[in-house]
């Protein structure tokens, strides 16, 4: 079993010392239900995204949130999937995903692979270029970044390595709040696993966020959702589930990836 508490956050655009505060604020919240995990949204710090003084805005290689939410994993003693950030690196800025343990350690980091080209993310972030495996409590996990749950082939590269848990972080707009609870949904059904997506709400810039952030089963069901509203949500998930249904449709054992082609170029590319 594993409890995860989702912080579904209204997240101030180009308003980082206040974002910082506020996470703060709702993660010791989220820990009054004594969770194994606590998860943010994407660009938390910033908002996604002011394209004026972005850099200034950033957090810069990842300090602040190492020092202020590993500091809290620490003192609270419970796993941080730290959403992402905006991140000023040596050669620009990044939209990078941090997760912390129960002593604070940083054991993982992601720069987002997949940049919103229609918002035009790709002229102010840079792309990562690597994916992300982890561990929580032994229990096998990977993380995405908001448009990344739109490529099944990242996904599934990251499940044929093993993953329990796939966490989610996002600022989806409420303009495609269906494709949100779809995809995520697809994701679970098709990966056999758990989905923890963690939106956020509120309005930034011009752009109404949709929350409905939740966790998913490998069945698809939807074990604890939000609305539009800010929210912290606590859900348990039974990993003891994930066995009994591969093992019933082993869909890893009947691929036939010899005739894949996902590296083959698009018609429409």
């Amino acid at each position: 079993m594993m409890k995860v508490s989702i912080v579904q956050m209204d997240v101030r655009l180009a308003d980082p010392e206040y974002n910082f505060s506020h996470a703060e604020e709702l993660i010791r919240k989220a820990a009054a239900e004594k969770p194994d995990v606590i998860c943010l949204p994407e660009t938390w710090n910033t908002g996604f995204f002011p394209k004026e003084n972005l850099e200034s805005l950033s957090d810069q290689d990842g300090k602040e949130v190492k020092r202020r939410i590993g500091s809290l994993a620490k003192e609270l003693g419970i796993n941080i999937v730290a959403g992402s950030v905006a991140n000023l690196k040596q050669d620009g800025v990044y939209n990078t995903a941090y997760i912390f343990d129960r002593e604070g350690n940083c054991i993982g980091e992601y720069d987002k692979t997949h940049l919103f080209t229609p918002m035009g993310e790709q002229d102010f972030f840079k792309l990562g270029d690597h994916t992300i495996n982890f561990e929580l409590d032994g229990v096998a996990c990977a993380m995405v970044i908001c448009y990344d749950i739109r490529f099944p082939e990242l996904i599934r590269t990251l499940t044929l390595r093993g993953v329990d848990v796939l966490f989610v972080a996002a600022q989806w707009p409420s303009l495609r709040k269906g494709h949100w609870q779809v995809l995520n949904r697809v994701r679970a059904i098709e990966n056999q696993c758990f989905v923890v997506c963690v939106n956020a709400c509120g309005t930034a810039g011009e752009t109404k966020y949709a929350g409905y952030s939740a966790a998913i089963d490998p069945w698809g069901e939807t074990i604890a959702g939000a609305d539009g509203a800010e929210a912290v949500l606590t859900a348990e998930l039974d990993l003891d589930m994930i066995k009994g249904i591969r093992e019933s449709i082993n869909i890893y054992r009947d691929r036939r990836p010899e005739i894949y082609d996902v590296k083959g170029k698009a018609k429409n590319e």
